[in-house]
């Protein structure tokens, strides 16, 4: 009886079939990308505004003014006044009626004369000179309101982190493609609620489900194309990040052509009703039908990749077995009993909080930061393309260890002298902080990998799941910490992402060397792991390639 690597390594490890089915769920990681970073171009800023007087567009409607008389009769009383004050979240404490006059309105409604006015907050009625449309216009999310900003992208992040919880554990149940195909549906659906929400709470609401779904998405493809290579190919998990690098290059040119942020969310949503149609060309994961004991639907699928692969699997098989079974219920402790399995957890831990703050907030900020937005986020896209590259051509020779350290401490220092560089040298600036970019996307990818390999096979698909929720943890907390500190001094943030960094690239020199080691099967292999440079791990015969996220 033929265990699936056996039967794997004779249908063909990594086909023809195998590499139509990782081009076509790659294609994931453009729309999961999108939905990700899509925050920088559905709230941008929306330019001058101030706030309008109550009554006044009534006033304004009877007495024939333009939007411009109006600003004056409005806001250049209250700058005359009160010089340190723009108008843009105060208001003279007056209120217009029938009254009012045309010429003078504030001559008979004010609640002072001349000198320094009583001010009054503003409180929903802001006019947009030159509208720019975004949900920050569309919901007022300015002054007061602006760190309701934050909180959009927070309930996304948020939305993430339940998604890897509950679809997770309902792909291990139900199946890889059911929930992969839920999930589509689930995204397209509430993408198309978020852009047409009437109002902030109904958006908030559905962009959370929506990344929920969209966790489900990008989680589940990434499992599946890893279930069905063979044991050579643990690089698969790498370039597949190449894909969502695509979306983050894409997204400008969208945001671009599209004027208004309700077309740019239905963009960035509807593609995924295309996936649906990966029903008839997508198998089930052979590996995921025989831990349920499905073997002939497994078999079954299997002689199907091996006629795509030129291949021919022997009749004589009849069943097929898989060589380890995950731990029923593990738990936390089970990560952290023995001193390795401790270390390896917490560092990995840290090491996903950090990369997801990092990362995500270097891409928010390029929306607060000035210059042209498309163009520079494009760049800073671009640039994250030869990050897999270069992790493919190192990792295989160097090793997992240095790379993963390098990208924290380059991504740390390139930081640091971002944020004291002076303005007038924006190409130097720009330079510096895109290296900075392309560093912490070296880590972010090199944790994806090195996380599946620092675990027994018993514990290692809960072992990722747990320490990559942190990823998903940092992605709540990075925009309330850009763009709060960001209100304090422009380049706060980046002395904090320094600071986390470094410690992060010091940290995970103390993880295991994991180049050409076969996975650990036991929490004892992984004990035995070289702990330093310059020693090298018992290369135990590989019998398990379940490493997945």
């Amino acid at each position: 009886m033929p265990s699936f690597d056996e039967v794997l390594k004779e249908a063909g490890e990594f086909g023809r079939f195998q590499k139509r089915v990782f081009f076509l769920l790659s294609q994931t990681g453009i729309t999961f990308s999108s939905l990700f970073a899509s925050v920088v171009f559905l709230g941008r800023a929306p330019g001058n505004f101030w706030c309008r007087i109550p009554g006044a567009a009534e006033l304004s409607e009877r007495c024939g003014w333009t939007l411009e008389e109006e600003r004056n009769f409005t806001v250049l009383p209250l700058q005359l006044g009160n010089e340190s004050v723009s108008g843009e979240c105060e208001r003279l404490d007056v209120t217009w009626d029938a009254s009012a006059s045309c010429s003078s309105p504030l001559g008979r409604g004010g609640n002072g004369s001349a000198g320094r006015r009583p001010l009054a907050p503003c409180r929903g009625h802001w006019v947009y000179e030159q509208p720019r449309s975004s949900i920050v216009s569309e919901y007022d999310l300015v002054c007061g309101n602006a760190w309701m900003l934050d909180l959009s992208q927070a309930i996304l992040n948020l939305g993430f982190l339940a998604g890897a919880f509950i679809l997770g554990y309902a792909a291990d149940r139900y199946g890889r493609i059911l929930i992969y195909l839920l999930s589509c549906l689930g995204v397209g659906i509430c993408g198309i609620i978020v852009a047409f929400s009437p109002n902030f709470t109904v958006f908030l609401i559905f962009r959370f489900l929506q990344g929920m779904f969209g966790k489900g998405t990008w989680m589940t493809c990434y499992v599946i194309v890893t279930e069905i290579v063979g044991s050579d190919q643990r690089m698969v998990g790498i370039v597949i990040q190449i894909f969502f690098t695509l979306g983050i290059i894409i997204l400008p040119g969208i945001a671009y052509l599209i004027p208004t942020w309700q077309g740019i969310q239905l963009a960035i949503s509807l593609p995924n009703f295309l996936f649906l149609l990966y029903y008839w060309v997508v198998p089930e994961s052979p590996r995921w039908l025989l831990t349920r004991k499905k073997g002939e639907k497994a078999l079954k699928i299997m002689r199907r990749i091996a006629k795509h692969n030129g291949k021919f699997l022997s009749p004589h098989y009849s069943e097929i077995t898989i060589s380890n079974e995950e731990v029923s219920n593990p738990s936390f402790l089970d990560l952290v009993r023995t001193p390795q399995m401790r270390r390896n957890t917490l560092i990995l831990m840290y090491a996903w909080f950090t990369s997801a703050l990092i990362y995500q907030g270097l891409v928010m900020r390029l929306g607060i930061i000035g210059g042209n937005l498309y163009l520079d986020f494009f760049i800073s896209g671009a640039v994250e393309l030869p990050s897999a590259f270069l992790i493919i051509v190192t990792m295989d020779r160097i090793g997992r260890r240095l790379p993963f350290a390098m990208g924290n401490i380059v991504a740390s220092v390139a930081c640091l002298i971002t944020a004291f560089l002076p303005e007038d040298i924006p190409w130097l600036k720009t330079t510096v902080a895109t290296l900075g970019r392309l560093s912490i996307t070296i880590a972010f990818e090199v944790v994806y990998l090195v996380n599946s390999e620092l675990y027994p096979t018993t514990l290692r698909n809960f072992g990722v799941s747990l320490c990559s929720s942190l990823c998903d943890l940092g992605g709540i907390i990075a925009p309330f910490l850009l763009f709060r500190l960001a209100a304090i001094w422009l380049e706060l943030p980046l002395v904090i992402f320094s600071i986390l960094a470094a410690v992060c690239g010091l940290l995970v020199l103390l993880l295991p060397e994991t180049k050409g080691i076969s996975l650990p099967e036991t929490v004892e292999d992984v004990e035995q792991l070289p702990s330093h440079f310059g020693k090298c791990g018992k290369k135990r015969k590989h019998r398990d390639t379940n490493s997945y996220i």
